[in-house]
């Protein structure tokens, strides 16, 4: 068997810590932005990865989606922010990061639904030059989670709950995602590898405070934020959230159909 078989993308930030918290041998973990995590699963460089709904929308020629588990919200998700001196009517433009295809894509779309057309400028992730040259900036994951606890007096726009707000349904920001052509035994092991460590967390207060503690010691936040915000992202993906990903992908990215691994 290939070694990438049972190597799983991750992102680099925490909203996806539960499914990760201590994996067992052979699992080997690799962690990246977002965005690179797309790269990684169509090279090959790791079976599954969770990566950004637009990044699958855009590849979901190559691309199946692994069921009941993702990255998003039902609302206020604290992670993924829309900062700026000025109220978003009065933007003129905005930085966008390079590490999330989902969030920019999710910004442009709620400011044009609420009929403001800023100009969006690319960035890197940096809040303070991003203001320095534009009106509003956009941050992701953990960044956007810090910068909140620092500035809270910039935060102008929530994305995961001005979502909810117009459409009604869950946000989901990244999907779990495989090749096509990966195996489909290894591919199902890894599916229920991972759901069980979900329902672990779910489940389990002594799992759920453990991962929460590890959570903590290694990002930095309070144990008390990392708890909030477990119950801010959501990490399974359930009926209403597959509602909500299939109105982003066919109402955002014009995508109706997509491969769904089959057990």
């Amino acid at each position: 068997m290939n070694r990438w078989h049972h190597i799983l993308g991750k992102v680099a930030f925490v909203n996806c810590d539960p499914l990760y918290h201590l994996l067992p041998e052979p699992w080997e973990i690799l962690r990246a932005p977002p965005s690179w995590l797309t790269g990684h699963v169509l090279r090959g460089d790791c079976l599954v990865a969770p990566i950004p709904t637009a990044d699958f929308a855009r590849h979901s020629n190559k691309l199946q989606l692994l069921p009941n588990i993702c990255i998003g919200s039902d609302g206020e998700v604290g992670s993924v922010l829309l900062f700026g001196n000025k109220d978003p009517s009065m933007m003129r433009d905005i930085a966008l990061p390079t590490d999330s295809a989902t969030s920019r894509k999710l910004c442009m779309w709620i400011l044009r639904e609420m009929g403001l057309d800023p100009r969006p400028v690319d960035m890197g992730p940096d809040l303070g030059k991003m203001l320095d040259r534009c009106d509003g900036a956009l941050l992701i994951g953990d960044r956007a989670l810090d910068e909140a606890a620092r500035h809270p007096e910039l935060i102008r726009m929530d994305l995961g709950q001005a979502w909810k707000e117009l459409t009604g349904f869950p946000m989901i920001f990244a999907v779990y995602a495989a090749r096509r052509d990966a195996p489909n035994s290894v591919l199902n092991e890894a599916h229920k590898l991972l759901l069980n460590q979900l329902d672990s967390f779910e489940n389990s207060t002594i799992v759920r405070n453990e991962v929460i503690e590890a959570t903590s010691k290694r990002s930095g936040f309070s144990q008390a934020r990392i708890d909030k915000y477990f119950g801010e992202v959501i990490n399974r993906l359930d009926d209403n959230g597959v509602a909500g990903l299939r109105h982003f992908l066919t109402e955002v990215c014009n995508v109706k159909e997509y491969q769904i691994l089959q057990h």
